[in-house]
């Protein structure tokens, strides 16, 4: 059985398990409880600045409910699995957009970014329709300190009016757009994860985006560290060289997402029975040294689910240090000195690990 057809009924079990459990409470959520926000100091492109996070839910990514979606992704858990009128998804953007604003005094800060996540793709109109999309953009507009708004979306629902209509919304700010490339290996892209993207596909947004003089409209990589179904050695190398092919390309952003283990996929599902485990932080660590060097664009490593047991591991002694020197790296956008030359004695497993995992096509467990 090929593993699109296993993800898809994988899958579809989550689903069914999601909306049994649902219907099976008395009292279910809100739609406002399945939305959230928070802020915290990031890196944006020309400094250290002030980054606001909102996640609004939706009906659900397309992808993941026709054909079983990325074998990593579990977001389709935290969509409602319903249709959500405009003026309610407008209702909730307000609520949480309040709620940042009561916290902070924007004027107060002199770069602030927003980052705006949904189930799916922002530029998906049966996701957010086009009123819902220009209503959020038309309030960030409003404030001068916001100098980057950045959605997600998958290359389909790029085109060329979408852009230049969202962009004449905000006039003066960087509009970026972050597409889940994951790897340059289209291989391992379709087949492995399950991604449905071609480079040729990946390749024709990323030039639409470019094209587009009359705003400033940025293209940002997502980086998957480690699918399923490859090596930790070659788990790294294609973390390298997926860096150069979006370089190339004119990425102008790389935002690296190491793996970590979430429920209902079949990334747990191997978990579970022994077949999969993240990736070391130390994978991680070469990766930032070797991108840093050699790809001339900012890149941010996601740090989140290190030192747990579903996420990136070394050993007990290190997770926590380099956790927060790859943080450092991140605002600084460089090597930290002490990154290039930690150590720790769970090092020469890692390094073993590299030596056989070729032959074996697996990896011992870094918790063991």
């Amino acid at each position: 059985m090929k593993v699109q057809e296993i993800n898809r009924q994988i899958r579809e079990n989550s689903i069914e398990n999601i909306i049994n459990k649902r219907d099976r409470k008395k009292d279910k959520k809100p739609l406002q409880a399945y939305a959230a926000s928070w802020a915290n100091e990031d890196r944006l492109y020309d400094s250290v600045g002030y980054t606001i996070f909102i996640v609004l839910p939706t009906s659900g990514c397309e992808w993941a409910t026709k054909s079983g979606g990325c074998t990593m992704c579990s977001y389709i858990a935290d969509s409602p699995l319903t249709d959500i009128s405009e003026e309610n998804l407008i209702e909730i953007f307000d609520n949480e957009w309040k709620k940042q604003l009561d916290k902070t005094d924007i004027s107060s800060h002199e770069n602030v970014a927003i980052k705006l996540f949904v189930s799916g793709s922002f530029l998906n109109k049966n996701e957010i329709p086009e009123k819902v999309q220009e209503y959020i953009f038309n309030e960030f507009n409003k404030y001068d300190q916001i100098k980057e708004v950045i959605v997600e979306s998958k290359p389909e629902y790029i085109d060329e009016e979408s852009l230049k209509r969202l962009g004449n919304l905000i006039p003066n700010k960087i509009f970026e757009i972050g597409i889940g490339l994951e790897t340059s290996n289209e291989d391992t892209r379709l087949n492995k994860i399950n991604k449905g993207i071609t480079n040729k596909s990946f390749e024709k947004c990323v030039s639409i985006i470019n094209s587009i003089d009359e705003y400033d409209i940025r293209a940002k990589a997502y980086l998957l560290v480690k699918p399923i179904l490859i090596s930790e050695k070659q788990a790294i190398q294609e973390s390298i060289d997926s860096a150069k092919y979006a370089r190339e390309l004119g990425v102008r952003r790389l935002a690296y997402c190491p793996a970590t283990v979430h429920g209902g996929t079949m990334m747990d599902y191997l978990w579970k029975r022994g077949s999969y485990n993240p990736p070391w932080i130390w994978s991680v660590i070469e990766i930032i040294k070797e991108v840093r060097k050699n790809v001339d664009i900012p890149m941010i490593m996601d740090t989140a689910g290190f030192g747990t047991r579903r996420g990136p591991f070394n050993c007990k002694k290190c997770n926590a240090k380099l956790k927060s020197l790859i943080i450092k790296s991140n605002l600084e956008q460089e090597i930290p000195e002490e990154l290039e030359t930690f150590s720790c004695e769970c090092k020469k497993k890692w390094e073993a690990d590299l030596e056989f995992s070729d032959i074996l096509n697996t990896t011992t467990s870094p918790k063991d």
